[in-house]
């Protein structure tokens, strides 16, 4: 039901008040002022008073304007027709292609799937980013975070996994973008040739704030949809910092008391509400969520990425350029490795990983001002064909390819009783020729 009520109490920022009853969290209302219509949400309840975050701000907007509830919460457009679409904060195309008027649309910002309609995940999604597939495979409707310190190339490998996941559909979700990085996520996916099989809701830098709560609530809206139809959906986020700061706005504006950093009370349960729509349906598809979280001063202790890491299912760690092989964990893989994927995956990963921290040992060894010795040498060669083959974010390399060139790797290192892996698959995947410790060694000095 439609109701109107033309007293405006009170303007503070961007946020209106309305006394009002019958009114629901969420709802939507127009504001007539006299600039024209703009959108309104509500955001708050409080006995009979309404607050309404304007999405265009409060500018021309007095206190005998006229709000008009629209009854219901919002919405976004849903149909295959999305597919190669970008849309605004607000669910507008901003590509310059045709209006979706004939979609039916769907309500935002519902409840996580129920449990019952959850099965066990099983499937993996191949990403070909080595350190991610070989060593923490990402696995059909998980929930992880990518952290990483301001400057991190995090959004040029959000963009990488999503030119080449092995996914139906490919959602981004853009919360607080600069425009350059907004532009580069379409180029890419167009360049790739997968913007077919995408979709984008992006929310730059300049747009309204209330938007960035409206962007993850889309992109997960029409995800499930999708889902529902059988389709394995990746929803790609960023930046989850953002879209929490745009809750810290909105709650210091209206006077709420302040949690740790000025951040609501209110914080973990937000974001957990996003997370939790990461499923596998019974019967049907799939949505896995990667979503970046940039953390200020590089601090995993900041509450953002502090609660995220109670909800989330592992992370990424992105330091100097690269995912951290130690901190870096998807606690999902096991799940996937050795089962969907090959019988040796499991043994060389550990293996890879125990020798690469030994290759750390050695250099923090030499930093310190001890001799090196022939067996030193192994491991630093080793250490650095480690970084150039998978832990360069420029590699592109399926997973069976990686494994293969993993044993390579070894192979031109270390001796087959050095790796610790057992003897069948030794003699199954040992590189034939020059058996051996053939690591060409590093000159001294």
């Amino acid at each position: 039901m439609i109701v109107e009520h033309s007293r405006i109490i009170r303007i503070q920022g961007d946020i209106i008040t309305v006394p009002a009853t019958g009114i629901t969290y969420g709802e939507l209302a127009e504001v007539k002022s006299r600039h024209g219509v703009s959108l309104a949400q509500v955001i708050r309840l409080k006995d009979h008073d309404v607050f309404l975050q304007v999405f265009a701000g409060s500018r021309g907007v007095s206190t005998g304007d006229q709000v008009r509830f629209l009854g219901h919460p919002m919405r976004v457009v849903f149909g295959d027709a999305l597919l190669g679409r970008i849309f605004n904060g607000s669910g507008e195309p901003i590509d310059n292609g045709p209006e979706l008027t004939a979609l039916p649309r769907i309500d935002i910002g519902g409840p996580s799937v129920n449990p019952v309609r959850r099965i066990i995940p099983r499937g993996f999604i191949e990403t070909r980013v080595p350190m991610v597939d070989v060593f923490n495979p990402l696995v059909e409707s998980q929930k992880l975070p990518i952290f990483a310190a301001a400057g991190e190339p995090y959004n040029e490998l959000l963009a990488r996994i999503g030119m080449h996941a092995d996914a139906d559909v490919v959602i981004l979700g853009g919360i607080g973008l600069k425009y350059d990085e907004y532009l580069k996520f379409r180029n890419s996916f167009e360049e790739a040739g997968v913007i077919s099989r995408s979709i984008m809701f992006v929310h730059t830098a300049s747009d309204p704030v209330v938007e960035r709560l409206l962007v993850p609530d889309m992109a997960l809206a029409v995800a499930e949809q999708f889902g529902v139809q059988g389709k394995r959906v990746l929803v790609l986020l960023t930046d989850m910092t953002a879209f929490a700061d745009a809750l810290k706005e909105i709650a210091i504006s209206m006077d709420q008391v302040p949690s740790n950093l000025g951040y609501p009370g209110s914080l973990y349960s937000d974001l957990a509400s996003r997370y939790e729509k990461a499923v596998d349906f019974e019967g049907a598809g799939s949505i896995t969520i990667l979503a970046v979280t940039s953390m200020p001063g590089d601090d995993v202790t900041h509450p953002v990425p502090d609660n995220t890491g109670y909800i989330t299912e592992g992370q990424f760690y992105l330091r100097k350029g690269v995912i951290e092989p130690f901190g870096s964990l998807s606690r999902l893989k096991q799940l996937v490795i050795g089962k969907v994927t090959r019988p040796d995956h499991g043994y060389i990963m550990n293996s890879m990983i125990r020798l690469f921290a030994k290759s750390r040992e050695v250099e923090q060894k030499l930093a310190m001002g001890f001799d090196k010795t022939e067996e030193d040498d192994r491991f630093l060669r080793y250490g650095k064909l480690f970084y150039d083959r998978f832990m360069d974010l420029n590699v592109d390399r399926g997973l069976n390819d990686a494994l293969d060139l993993g044993w390579t790797t070894l192979a031109e290192c270390f001796r087959p009783d050095e790796v610790g892996i057992k003897q069948e698959f030794i003699d199954k995947h040992w590189p034939r020729e020059g058996q051996g410790a053939n690591c060409v060694a590093f000159p001294a000095g």
